[in-house]
């Protein structure tokens, strides 16, 4: 897929590029990322070049994970702040992309069943520190999960994160985000398999249509 852009009242979400690695270097040096977040620890700016030139690259051209950096708005005229709110624009911004403010995190969508009656994909993300309890991470999510359902066609969008994970876990419920359980074992992480909550949404949950019909299971009792 070519990248894309998406616009929100407060953010800009475009593919990283070389300009970025810097401050995702600096960012992701953060034990608190680190603890949760399959990053390299240290990690350093070589680790960046090779996220943003290779990994984040790779995913959006061969369609196994679209991965957009997360900035704040420019201030209107800087040439980030046009185009509309909560509007996505193939390729490059019209508006030539604008780098946007500060970094705030990163969110993508990952395991990706596009091709498949499934038609599923997994978000993941995290929130530069000094930019947490902002509510970024959730405006971003939902300007991400509404892609997913409009353009990709996406008609189940999982979550996951280590139990002991209440930050990631809250972005999930105010997205709305249902929970399903506990999956044993379900996450490897440092060496070390880990218990993972594990939460669905769907299209019509934020009031999108569900292409597949859906039959849910009748209630007990």
């Amino acid at each position: 897929m070519e990248p894309i852009t998406l616009r929100t009242e407060r953010l800009l979400l475009r593919p990283f590029e070389e300009r970025d690695e810097a401050a995702l270097a600096a960012a992701c040096d953060d034990p608190d990322i680190q603890r949760f977040v399959p990053v390299p620890e240290p990690y350093t700016l070589k680790d960046a070049e090779e996220f943003v030139r290779g990994v984040s690259a790779n995913g959006w051209r061969e369609d196994t994970m679209y991965n957009f950096g997360v900035f704040t708005r420019g201030a209107p005229g800087d040439g980030a702040d046009k185009g509309g709110d909560g509007g996505a624009d193939g390729g490059r911004a019209a508006d030539g992309g604008g780098p946007g403010g500060e970094l705030v995190g990163s969110m993508g969508l990952v395991r990706l069943s596009l091709h498949t009656a499934e038609r599923q994909a997994e978000l993941g993300f995290w929130t530069a520190r000094g930019h947490r309890r902002k509510g970024y991470t959730a405006e971003a999510a939902r300007a991400v999960a509404d892609w997913a359902f409009s353009a990709l066609g996406v008609e189940r969008l999982e979550w996951l994160a280590q139990v002991e994970n209440t930050g990631s876990r809250a972005v999930a419920q105010r997205l709305g985000f249902v929970e399903e359980g506990i999956a044993r074992a379900r996450i490897v992480h440092r060496g070390t398999r880990r218990d993972a909550r594990v939460a669905a949404l769907l299209p019509s949950d934020l009031g999108h249509p569900q292409p597949t019909p859906y039959l849910p299971s009748p209630p007990r009792g």
